[in-house]
């Protein structure tokens, strides 16, 4: 496993905080300024304005949230580097990046529709990007159980969902192995999750 340099992971974990507040603190300031302020100051141009300010909100909420939803996914990994390997911080990380946009993209959609067909469209939109990515998800989740729960870790020699060999990697959706004929088996980890693993005694298992 890589080694931690402490100060830089805090540096970087601290820093990217930063840039969420940042990112929370200019999307508000942003929305009172052109939903509030803005219009007073336009005078006989203001009735137009009212008509495209929803689609600016729009624009506003894609482009800050994914900056926001970024800085928190990173805020995340680099506080879990300071106990967890790279693999499973990324896991993580992608699995809060994945939810966030699934959730910005139903805001977005409901919010365009307004009132009652809105909060109805949000929710259509939710349950589709639920759907679509449940096996993504699925996926995503089962590579965090499998690199925090430690089945088996890299190195090892197992066999499971009909495929046998040593574990070479762990990562967001895959385990990969590597067969005896030296070919790479990638494996996706709710299989694995959800399958019986042998794990093989090896003179490394034994030693241990």
């Amino acid at each position: 496993m890589q080694e931690l340099d402490l100060p830089d992971e805090v540096s970087k974990s601290g820093r990217n905080l930063l840039k969420l507040i940042i990112w929370i603190v200019a999307y508000v300031a942003l929305s009172i300024f052109f939903n509030i302020y803005l219009p007073s100051f336009l005078g006989a141009f203001a009735e137009t304005y009212q008509k495209y300010l929803p689609y600016l909100n729009m624009g506003l909420l894609l482009g800050l949230g994914y900056l926001m939803i970024s800085a928190l996914a990173n805020v995340m990994y680099w506080n879990l580097r300071l106990k967890y390997p790279h693999s499973t911080a990324q896991v993580v990380r992608n699995v809060v990046k994945l939810v966030g946009v699934g959730g910005l993209i139903a805001a977005v959609a409901g919010g365009s529709a307004g009132g009652a067909a809105g909060v109805a469209l949000g929710g259509f939109i939710g349950m589709v990007i639920g759907f679509a990515t449940q096996k993504v998800l699925g996926q995503a989740i089962a590579g965090l159980f499998l690199l925090v729960m430690r089945p088996f870790k890299i190195g090892d020699r197992v066999a499971v969902s009909g495929e046998e060999g040593v574990v070479q990697n762990i990562t967001t959706f895959f385990t990969v192995l590597e067969k005896d004929g030296g070919e790479l088996a990638l494996i996706p980890n709710n299989n694995v999750i959800g399958g019986k693993i042998n794990i093989k005694k090896t003179e490394t298992n034994k030693s241990e």
